[in-house]
């Protein structure tokens, strides 16, 4: 039986933090360590997606005695970020557009679902509920100070995070699982194998067909078939 928990990122979610705060890939990365630190968990199973992915690269980098496993699935790889489909949104939020297209997201959910929003990072954005677009966008909305925060979350996208802690992440030895849609506009294929390729606690490789970065969401069933069995063979190993 496994606990699971869902940590809300600094500058996401309902996680309140300082005006000032560092909330960059490598802060986040902290915060993860501090959380287990301050629940007195020793070592964990981590999976990570998007964002989250790199987070979780730069923390098993960082604290590879913490990791009890790794799973990675579309996310922010070596040079790879921003990706470049990923640039227009970081150009309307750097010009001040952020608080008003979110605002048109939720005022208008087909917003959210169309190709000019997030509908390319789903295969089927039309099975998206309302509820679930309320859930991820209506905290950024809080006050004027969460939704600064998601700007400055996007703000501080730089790639030196990644390439920073890569002669790390080379000696990884924790069991890896790399799972990868092949029709993701953000992050090709390609970056599942440079994964594989260079972590060396890589155990297992898999492509779902025609999947986008949220699948996790979306074909959560294939996806937890997956974690299971490595979780499974991990304890095994150990």
């Amino acid at each position: 039986m496994r606990c699971c928990f869902a940590v809300d990122l600094l500058a996401h979610g309902d996680t309140e933090i300082a005006p000032d705060q560092d909330v960059s890939v490598t802060a986040n990365a902290e915060m993860l360590k501090q959380f287990l630190d301050a629940l007195k968990i020793d070592q964990v199973d981590l999976v990570g997606n998007d964002s989250g992915g790199g987070i979780c690269q730069i923390f098993a980098a960082l604290h590879p005695e913490r990791v009890r496993s790794l799973t990675l699935t579309e996310c922010d790889t070596h040079d790879n970020w921003p990706p470049e489909a990923f640039k227009p949104f970081l150009a309307m939020a750097a010009n001040g557009g952020l608080r008003r297209t979110l605002e048109a997201m939720l005022s208008d959910k087909s917003v959210y679902r169309s190709p000019n929003a997030l509908g390319s990072a789903y295969e089927n954005p039309e099975r998206l509920s309302d509820a679930d677009i309320e859930a991820y966008l209506r905290p950024l909305l809080k006050s004027e100070q969460r939704t600064r925060d998601l700007q400055r979350f996007l703000a501080a996208f730089d790639n030196q995070h990644t390439l920073a802690v890569e002669d790390r992440l080379k000696t990884l030895k924790a069991p890896t699982l790399i799972v990868w849609g092949t029709d993701d506009v953000y992050f090709d294929v390609k970056w599942s194998h440079w994964l594989a390729q260079n972590i060396p606690g890589t155990r297992r490789r898999v492509e779902f067909r025609d999947a986008r970065i949220f699948f996790p969401e979306e074909r959560w069933r294939e996806f937890n078939k997956e974690l299971r069995e490595h979780w499974k063979a991990a304890e095994q190993r150990s």
